[in-house]
C-alpha cells in the first residue's frame, strides 16, 4: 500500500505560522516575513537507480513551487539539474557557479532569489581553500568546496541582505574547521553597515561541532535559526535521510544561520515523503524570518 504524503501537516504549520496573528506586521506598511530554504537536492547519478534525478525531479521542483521560498540555497546541483530547475522556476534569478570552474562545470551551490521580492546588486563564488579565488582543494577535503553569495535589496522597502550558500566537505574535519573560520572572516570583512546576513547550506556536521561554533560569534552576529525560533522547530531533529522516507534517527547537518538583527519566527525540517519515496537524500530545511529595513523600528516589535 502506498504511504500518504507526510508533509501536509508540516506545510500547514508553516503556512499557519506565516499567517498567525502573532507574526503579522503591526502596520500594513511592514513587509511580510520571508521564507528561507536550504536544500541538498542530491546530484544526478545513475548509481542511485530508482532514486536518480529523472525519477524525483518533479518531486523536488514541486516542493519548491508549493513553498515558494523567497531565498533558496541548494547543494550538489549539476548543470543538467540547474537547467531543469531554471526552466520551471521562472520567477527566480539564479546565482553561483560550479566548483570545477566557477561557472558551469561540476557541482554548484546556487542561490535562487524570488525576483518579485528582491533585486540582486552583486554576487559571486569562492572556494573554501587557502586560494579562494581559483578552483582549488582545501586542506584535507575529499572534494573542492565552494560558497556562493548574493547581495540583495528588497524592492518594497530597500532592506538589504547578504545571503551565502555553502557545502562543506563530508570527510575532512580540518577542512570543515577552516571553512568555518574562513566564512566567519569573510562575513566580518564583507558585511556592509545596515546589512543583515543569511548563511545556509549543507555543513556536513552538527551545530555542536567546533567548525560551526566558529561561525556563531559576536564578530559575525549569526544565530542558529533552530535555536532562536520564537515559535520553535518542527519536524525531525535530523536532515540527512539517505533516501529513507521515514528514517528513525540521524543528524541535523543542513542549517540556516541568520544575523541577530533578524527575528526568527519558525524553523522546520520538511520531512515530506510520498508513496514510500523521499525527494532527496536530505530533507529541506526552512526558516521564517523577519527582515525589517532601517528606519522601520515599528516592524521589529
Amino acid at each position: 500500500m502506498n504511504r500518504p504524503t507526510q508533509w501536509a501537516w508540516p506545510l500547514m504549520l508553516a503556512l499557519a505560522a506565516l499567517n498567525a496573528p502573532q507574526v503579522q506586521a503591526r502596520n500594513l506598511s511592514c513587509p511580510a516575513p520571508l521564507l528561507a530554504m536550504t536544500y541538498n537536492i542530491r546530484l544526478d547519478t545513475p548509481a542511485d537507480g530508482e532514486n536518480s534525478w529523472a525519477h524525483r525531479r518533479d518531486f523536488v521542483i514541486g516542493q519548491i513551487l508549493v513553498l515558494r521560498p523567497a531565498i533558496l540555497g541548494m547543494q550538489e546541483v549539476l548543470p543538467n539539474q540547474r537547467a531543469d530547475l531554471t526552466a520551471v522556476l521562472t520567477g527566480y534569478d539564479f546565482v553561483g557557479g560550479g566548483r570545477d570552474d566557477g561557472a558551469v562545470a561540476g557541482e554548484a551551490s546556487p542561490i535562487a532569489v524570488d525576483r518579485r521580492l528582491f533585486r540582486i546588486t552583486a554576487s559571486g563564488t569562492f572556494w573554501l581553500s587557502p586560494t579562494p579565488e581559483v578552483p582549488s582543494l582545501g586542506w584535507d577535503a575529499a572534494y573542492r568546496r565552494i560558497a556562493s553569495w548574493v547581495r540583495l535589496e528588497r524592492r518594497r522597502d530597500r532592506a538589504r541582505l547578504l545571503a551565502i550558500n555553502t557545502h562543506w566537505d563530508h570527510e575532512g574535519q580540518l577542512a570543515r574547521e577552516n571553512s568555518g573560520l574562513m566564512l566567519a572572516e569573510w562575513i566580518a570583512a564583507n558585511r556592509q553597515p545596515g546589512e543583515e546576513v543569511l548563511l545556509m547550506g549543507d555543513f556536513n556536521t552538527t551545530v555542536s561541532d567546533i567548525a560551526i561554533r566558529a561561525l556563531l560569534t559576536e564578530a559575525t552576529g549569526l544565530q542558529d535559526t533552530r535555536e532562536a525560533a520564537a515559535m520553535g522547530s518542527s519536524g525531525p531533529a535530523f536532515s540527512f535521510n539517505g533516501f529513507a522516507p521515514m528514517p528513525m534517527n540521524g543528524a541535523l547537518i543542513d542549517h540556516l544561520f541568520a544575523s541577530s538583527g533578524m527575528r526568527v519566527i519558525k524553523h522546520m525540517v520538511m520531512a515530506e515523503h510520498a508513496n514510500g519515496r523521499a525527494a532527496s537524500d536530505h530533507f529541506p530545511v526552512v526558516a521564517l524570518l523577519d527582515l525589517s529595513a532601517e528606519g522601520q523600528p515599528h516592524c521589529r516589535e
